[in-house]
């Protein structure tokens, strides 16, 4: 635990401002070949002077540009979702006759939420680590992503009119993108009902990846080309680009409100507010405002305490869909000294996806064909994940936390698990 706080504090050290273009332009630069300093422009063609080397570049061609933006926006959205604490945590209390007296016996859910409040003049403190590496984007692993671009439409409205206008590139990447967060957080009990909390995240996001590009042509001479001739193309070549940041992450500042309490079942309301401080082109933020509302149920049997979480998620993004949030589980506290904690953590989508792939394109000439942008899925980002946690007290009244969480559905840009590390004190 001494060396996650350890890791945690360097990086809040590291913390620093970064450079203005981001780790987005590192995902551009997968697809930039040769010397022409813009993605999918053929220098090859340039330098041959025969008109054909722009005709893929992005900004003249919408949908290419869509399925660019597609891939570095699913990497921000989702690098900017990392899960955030629970916000009461350890042993509870209320003020009886003056006298503490327990609210809750075992140390809490790690993600999910509790009815309790920690009550009047406690205060919760904690630092933790969470490891993600990201491994799959809507059920495609990273290293396998296909994606085709196709041609200007130049001449009359259609592609084919042209034997040109039938080329087009297929690149494959091989991304990997990991991300260390580091979260500090602290609660404080205003009333026995009422609590006030922040969370202040440090990120360091590291992006590594590789292309293979590859001209389909569809006549002789070639047209379009990396180097080379018409008559002696290659219409192959490759890239690759790394890049780090480190970084405040976006803050979040919680209130919880207690409205109804009983030794066997308790109700909270939960608001969370999401600042966007972290710096999105270098996917350390969402970039836009974002905003939590949830009712927070807990019943007690004993030792054994379930408890549903359900509410809204508001997301200030263009591209950001707002979402359902339902949670459900419980911890048990299996000994004096050790709590386990179980939940099935679900965000549904709302509305029609604002991260779409854009649609097949159709040839019409010389013969009708079609051409799919990538291999990945046009479907909904819902994501339903199973955390499985347990809070160790230590002698010293710290509590130790180890959780890690595996997705159950392939919905957007997910890991293949999540690790949390941390140690927070009550007091």
């Amino acid at each position: 635990m001494r060396r996650t706080v350890a890791h945690a504090a360097s990086l809040l050290l590291l913390a620093a401002p970064l450079p203005a273009q981001g780790l987005r332009s590192t995902i551009t630069k997968l697809f930039t070949f040769g010397d022409c300093g813009q993605p999918l422009c053929l220098a090859g063609s340039v330098l041959a002077q025969n008109g054909h080397g722009e005709h893929f570049i992005p900004a003249d061609v919408a949908g290419n540009a869509t399925v660019l933006s597609f891939l570095t926006d699913a990497i921000g959205l989702s690098s900017a979702d990392v899960p955030v604490s629970a916000a009461s945590s350890g042993a509870t209390f209320t003020f009886v006759n003056g006298l503490p007296q327990k609210t809750a016996e075992s140390s809490g859910p790690v993600f999910g939420e509790r009815g309790q409040t920690l009550g009047r003049g406690r205060l919760l403190v904690g630092a933790n680590v969470t490891n993600v590496d990201f491994s799959t984007l809507r059920g495609i692993p990273l290293n396998d992503i296909e994606l085709n671009f196709t041609h200007e439409d130049v001449g009359a409205p259609g592609l084919g009119d042209s034997p040109f206008e039938n080329d087009f590139i297929q690149v494959r990447t091989q991304l990997q993108v990991n991300m260390y967060v580091s979260s500090f957080y602290l609660t404080y009990g205003i009333t026995d009902r009422f609590d006030l909390g922040v969370s202040v995240p440090v990120a360091h996001v590291s992006v590594n990846g590789s292309s293979t590009a590859q001209i389909v042509p569809f006549g002789t001479p070639a047209a379009h080309f990396f180097s080379g001739t018409p008559t002696d193309p290659v219409l192959s070549a490759q890239s690759a680009a790394s890049g780090a940041a480190t970084g405040l992450g976006d803050i979040s500042l919680r209130a919880k409100l207690n409205l109804n309490a009983s030794p066997r079942a308790t109700f909270s309301l939960l608001a969370d507010a999401r600042l966007p401080t972290g710096d999105a082109d270098n996917f350390l933020g969402a970039g836009s405002f974002g905003f939590r509302g949830l009712g927070v149920f807990s019943a007690r049997f004993g030792t054994f305490t379930p408890h549903v979480n359900g509410g809204f998620f508001y997301r200030g993004g263009s591209l950001e869909n707002n979402a359902l949030l339902a949670t459900g589980g419980f911890d048990h506290l299996m000994t004096d000294w050790a709590t386990m904690s179980f939940d099935i953590i679900s965000e549904w989508q709302l509305g029609a996806d604002k991260l779409i792939i854009p649609p097949t394109v159709h040839i019409i000439a010389p013969f009708q064909r079609t051409i799919t942008p990538t291999n990945i899925p046009n479907e909904r980002d819902d994501i339903v994940n199973a955390s499985f946690g347990v809070k160790l007290r230590m002698d010293s009244g710290a509590t130790g936390v180890v959780n890690m969480i595996l997705p159950m559905n392939r919905g957007g840009l997910r890991p293949d698990v999540i690790w949390t590390l941390g140690l927070e004190y009550n007091f």
